[in-house]
């Protein structure tokens, strides 16, 4: 379900999204001008109605700007993927433990500061497709299950929709203020979301088992949460080794958050995958 969706918006999305560093490596694609002419209307209102508000609340609009920059980085970089990088990092978040290559994000300089590459030339870069995408999904199936069960209404689905966003942001504040309190620097908003996301891949896979075989349902779900705990821990020690100056002097502290991180993967998983329970 997650490749369908992924090949059925896959056109519309390298339109408007792809055309960062990498961009080219499927070929040259016919612009939209029509999303071009939205996406740069969009960015300057949007610049400009930020700096205004900022200006007014917050004092300097140039600082103001900088600070939001900050926080949520480049949403375009987020999105610059194609079909083999979304294929590779759906093993990476589904088999973390099949995972041989290195956790590292690779850098290259870039206007004399060094710059992550974007998620179509690295494995490990964060991007909100496929959160976005497994979201989708996730809602989708929930739909299905509810039809199943003689539960479904537009209360209740909206009510499980309700329940994935909350699920959602619950993860990214756990994250977070994880990766706040061992130093790990100001790590961008929309990495963290990117991070927390990836869990509804494991939602829909859970769900489709369900669906297609109910007796495997906790099976699954139990090596959902695992893989996407190791996921997440591997992925945090990754910050944490590149950016914390006192990783061995806090260590102990640092195992234990990290396995609060995995363990908090089962409630998730168990509270968001009851369906129509």
């Amino acid at each position: 379900m997650l490749i369908v969706l992924y090949l059925f918006f896959s056109e519309a999305m390298y339109d408007n999204f792809a055309t960062g560093p990498g961009a080219d490596l499927q070929g040259p694609r016919q612009p939209s001008p029509f999303g071009s002419a939205f996406y740069g209307a969009g960015s300057g209102f949007i610049k400009s109605g930020l700096g205004a508000y900022g200006e007014k609340y917050f004092g300097s609009n140039s600082e103001f700007q900088n600070n939001v920059s900050r926080f949520f980085s480049n949403p375009q970089y987020y999105f610059n993927v194609n079909d083999q990088y979304v294929c590779n990092k759906l093993k990476v978040i589904l088999l973390p433990f099949l995972h041989r290559g290195h956790w590292t994000r690779i850098a290259e300089p870039v206007g004399g500061r060094l710059s992550f590459k974007p998620p179509v030339q690295d494995i490990n870069a964060p991007d909100l497709y496929i959160p976005f995408m497994a979201f989708a999904t996730f809602i989708i199936l929930a739909g299905f299950s509810l039809g199943f069960v003689g539960k479904f209404s537009p209360e209740a689905l909206s009510m499980q929709f309700t329940r994935a966003v909350v699920g959602w942001v619950l993860q990214i504040a756990v994250l977070k203020s994880i990766l706040s309190s061992l130093g790990s620097g100001e790590v961008p908003f929309l990495d963290v979301a990117s991070y927390s996301g990836y869990a509804f891949a494991g939602l829909s896979i859970t769900i489709i088992m369900r669906l297609i075989w109910g007796s495997t349902y906790y099976i699954v779900m139990l090596c959902m949460s695992v893989c996407m705990g190791m996921f997440l821990v591997k992925t945090a020690k990754r910050i944490i080794l590149s950016e914390a100056r006192n990783y061995e002097r806090r260590s102990s502290r640092q195992n234990y958050l990290l396995l609060f991180v995995a363990i908090a993967q089962f409630p998730f998983f168990f509270l968001l995958g009851r369906i129509g329970a």
